[in-house]
């Protein structure tokens, strides 16, 4: 589960349930980098520890749906302990059920989306999918190696920011830092800064102050690779002078949540019979955050589209017997402002806005994240979920 991208105090909570239905006392801590178990036997009055370093986890979907469904098989005696522990490396092992050429479509895709869901241009919107594309060629890359690895984000946004300056050259119409900020949008750790937030509001402090810094430092590789990639775009070709493109029709916003929460399916490698759930998903995160910044304005509304995607999950997981956040994870996307972070760091360091009407981006962001965490705890008030997860 750590592996698959669950939360701390959620993971924590599932396998104080599975402990308790195997009759073991069992405590533990889980932090995004370490693991560490207490397990114990009150009769027999043995001890067993158990602590392990460990990297952190990529968002998994499917196998996270998968191994919510084995822990049902095992408590209810459909399997084995020994069969559960054969099925639980065969999920672990399995292989991506997209395949590498819909994965790099889906980077791609998700680049274009969200240029198009910040009403640029149409040339904005190119050139940020044909960049996406160039990211998931690093990201293959850096599945065969460990040293591309360790430099995937700011080689990434250095190569972008270049492409980019280049591109200005000869379409002058584009918003090149922009560009740069969509093509490698699969990298803002924009829904690592809310769970984050969120493990600090269940009062799991080391979790959550660990993640929000990884977040943190995440964003400041990508910052940097930018900066650098845009500053030797000036020394070799110079600054292009800008033509104001003409504004995308607000239509466009629900084809760039349509494309973006089919893009996530497949980035966040959900299972194909989940899909339309997670669709859906973003659709009512997004409408109802809509309908809330109406009446409360863009921050106060990101709450009501966070209320309303909580109730959305736990309904799914009471209906479908299945852990909400299968379609809370893909949903809170669209919701969650790591973009406006990395805006509000560029004001910072440069003092340039990357688009208009940017000003107090950060405190703007702020409010947004704890929005996202408020409505979420007020849905599952509501509506309390099935599952832990």
């Amino acid at each position: 589960m750590h592996k698959f991208g669950t939360p701390a105090y959620r993971m924590e909570a599932h396998l104080q349930t599975v402990a308790n239905f195997l009759g073991i006392y069992a405590s533990f801590i889980v932090t995004p980098t370490s693991l560490t178990f207490i397990l114990s036997d009150n009769e027999e009055h043995q001890e067993y520890n158990h602590m392990v370093r460990v990297t952190p986890g990529e968002i998994d979907l499917g196998s996270l749906a998968r191994t919510d469904e084995l822990v049902d098989e095992l408590s209810s005696g459909q399997r084995t302990l020994s069969e559960a522990i054969e099925r639980l490396d065969e999920i672990v092992n399995k292989p991506n059920p997209y395949g590498r050429f819909l994965t790099f479509l889906a980077f791609g895709a998700s680049s274009g989306a969200f240029a198009m869901l910040m009403h640029t241009s149409w040339n904005d919107v190119f050139w940020s999918t044909v960049l996406g594309l160039l990211v998931s060629i690093y990201v293959f890359w850096a599945e065969r190696s460990k040293r591309v690895t360790a430099m995937l984000e700011p080689l990434s946004a250095l190569t972008c920011a270049l492409l980019a300056s280049l591109i200005s050259q000869y379409d002058p119409s584009i918003n090149a830092n922009l560009v740069v900020l969509s093509a490698v949008i699969a990298f803002i750790p924009g829904l690592a800064l809310t769970l984050g937030f969120s493990e600090l509001a269940e009062r799991n402090l080391i979790s959550g102050t660990a993640r929000i810094m990884d977040a943190i430092m995440v964003l400041f590789k990508l910052f940097f690779g930018a900066i650098l990639g845009m500053a030797l775009g000036v020394k070799f070709w110079g600054v292009p002078e800008f033509v104001q493109p003409s504004v995308m029709p607000d239509w466009t916003s629900w084809a760039a949540v349509t494309t973006l929460s089919i893009s996530l399916v497949i980035l966040f490698r959900a299972r194909i019979k989940d899909a339309p759930w997670g669709i859906i998903s973003g659709y009512v995160a997004f409408a109802a955050s809509i309908w809330g910044a109406s009446y409360l304005g863009p921050a106060l509304g990101a709450f009501v589209g966070a209320f309303a995607l909580g109730i959305y999950g736990n309904l799914f997981s009471r209906i479908m017997n299945l852990p909400s956040s299968i379609v809370k994870t893909l949903g809170m996307v669209v919701l969650v402002p790591g973009s406006k972070v990395y805006m509000g760091l560029n004001i910072a360091v440069s003092g340039q806005m990357i688009l208009a009407n940017t000003t107090d981006i950060n405190s703007q962001a702020f409010l947004i994240f704890m929005s996202l965490v408020a409505g979420l705890i007020f849905a599952n008030v509501i509506v309390t979920p099935r599952k832990l997860l």
